[in-house]
């Protein structure tokens, strides 16, 4: 890609001479407020990227917290979300370069063609029993998901104002967690019957209700601005730091992941989200409308999880290294907990297995072995996405090493969901190959930390956000030096998958 020329915001309307004289002498950091056309705003544009992220992934992660996707076996779901995440994991490699190439707006819409596609494949697999078309839903969204999260980082924290990211992120936040939320509450209205007490598959008007609400997301992708023509409320321009062609892209993701603090941080890049056992755990032991319940109440533990992370790593009464430290023992001691517990109810299912419903004894006992396994893994990606932010103030370098996480997950993903696809005997062999994995990373991640001289975060507003804090490491990357100017573009963003799906 060769060099872009920038393209300037239409100037503020003529004032007075002291007004201009104000404006002159004011700091380069102060806000000059100007008159915005509202669906060029960077608020319209937070409301466009939180929706699709509401309607798209938000609504998938719902029907995935059901277990199995809601079928009632979870081995053909595992093997097509198998199939997801490794097409995301490249696509979440690569996807900076490709999102340079055919702009934002196209790719976000690119991002949500493909899940209506995979709900459409699990309806017809419900009701019909087709086997075809949930593969070719999985390819579609694995595709989709890589270029979502592509133009997703790119619009959360590139497009606000430097002082109002946190404001927005948090927006973002609340759209995404309300798709799981809405989602579990839907499929929970619908499938809370008697009948649904034993185990079995959701009813198939569930996969129609989210495929009417994944379509939607595809068109309101097409209503966000391109960076050249979005209008800050300060009168700041979008203008994020390029490579100059995708051959200088890759060279610079293939420098990242030669870098040593990454290579040892790679097992626990896997391990953050490697255990999807917890599907196959739910299908085992929960009848259908428990599994409901467990899938739209777990979205409260995720959110607390997320919460108590970012308040310790936004606490200023403590230094950024030392936040870290003791984010990490903190960690390590909910997965401890978490993981212990999972293998003595384990056990114990093994040798009795339970069918349980919400209204039995034992319920409560199954359901916090799935709540302490997302509490211990939301905690984790805090602190993974803090520990990433915290390297470094370029944000084309942070994008890139949040690429790496996010791709990496993926790929730990599928190797996870290919797992599950068979029937192990009591769940000991994922359960057994989750906690080695969660050990052996541990070690080389301590490290990291002990090694690590973070870059200062101190002047980043805080916020409760999982992935706000990508954007602390960003906060020093509001404007370009003079000299850096030819090599600057306006919506030439290499931009990385740095969000949860």
């Amino acid at each position: 890609m060769g060099h872009s020329s920038e393209i300037s915001d239409p100037p503020p309307a003529a004032g007075s001479a002291a007004d201009t004289a104000e404006a002159a002498a004011s700091p380069p950091d102060t806000a000059v407020e100007t008159k915005c056309t509202w669906y060029r705003t960077t608020l319209f544009n937070a409301f466009v990227i939180g929706g699709v992220g509401f309607t798209a992934p938000g609504l998938w992660n719902a029907m995935n917290a059901l277990g199995a996707g809601g079928a009632q076996e979870p081995y053909l779901v595992n093997a097509a979300n198998a199939l997801v995440f490794a097409i995301m994991g490249f696509l979440c490699l690569l996807g900076a370069p490709l999102a340079n190439r055919v702009g934002l707006s196209r790719t976000l819409f690119l991002g949500a063609v493909g899940y209506p596609v995979y709900s459409a494949g699990l309806y017809a697999n419900n009701r019909y029993g087709n086997v075809w078309l949930v593969l070719v839903g999985a390819v579609a969204c694995g595709f989709s998901a890589g270029l979502f999260w592509v133009s997703e980082g790119a619009v959360a924290l590139g497009y606000p104002e430097p002082g109002k990211r946190g404001r927005y992120l948090n927006i973002w936040l609340w759209f995404r967690t309300g798709g799981p939320l809405v989602g579990g509450a839907v499929v929970l209205g619908l499938n809370n019957s008697a009948h649904a007490k034993a185990k079995g598959k959701v009813g198939y008007q569930t996969y129609l209700i989210f495929i009417a609400l994944q379509c939607v997301a595809a068109p309101l992708a097409l209503l966000l601005s391109p960076p050249e023509k979005v209008q800050r409320s300060d009168g700041s321009r979008v203008v994020i730091r390029a490579e100059s062609s995708f051959r200088a892209e890759l060279r610079a993701l293939w420098a990242a992941c030669k870098q040593r603090d990454i290579a040892l941080l790679l097992p626990v890049f896997w391990a953050a989200y490697f255990n999807q056992y917890s599907s196959n755990f739910q299908s085992y032991y929960f009848g259908v409308r428990a599994r409901a319940l467990s899938g739209f109440v777990g979205n409260f533990g995720t959110l607390l999880s997320s919460q108590l992370m970012s308040l310790l790593l936004d606490y200023r009464g403590l230094p950024v290294k030392r936040r870290l430290v003791v984010g990490y023992w903190y960690v390590v001691f909910l997965h401890v907990v978490a993981w212990t517990y999972g293998w003595v109810v384990q056990e114990k299912y093994t040798a009795n297995p339970p069918a349980y419903d919400w209204e039995d004894k034992g319920f409560v006992e199954g359901f916090f072995v799935l709540l302490l396994w997302d509490f211990a893994r939301q905690a984790l990606q805090n602190w993974l996405y803090y520990l990433v932010a915290s390297k470094t103030d370029n944000i084309s370098e942070l994008t890139r090493f949040s690429g790496i996480l996010r791709g990496q997950e993926s790929f730990g993903q599928a190797v996870s969901f290919g797992l599950n696809s068979r029937n192990w005997f009591g769940g000991r062999v994922p359960l057994a190959v989750n906690t080695i994995l969660l050990g052996l990373a541990a070690i080389p991640t301590w490290f990291v930390v002990r090694d690590h001289v973070p870059c200062s975060l101190d002047d980043a507003k805080p916020t409760s956000d999982s992935e706000s804090h990508v954007e602390k490491g960003l906060a020093a990357v509001n404007k370009l030096d003079p000299e850096d100017g030819e090599r600057s573009a306006v919506g030439k963003t290499g931009v990385g998958g740095d969000a949860a799906m």
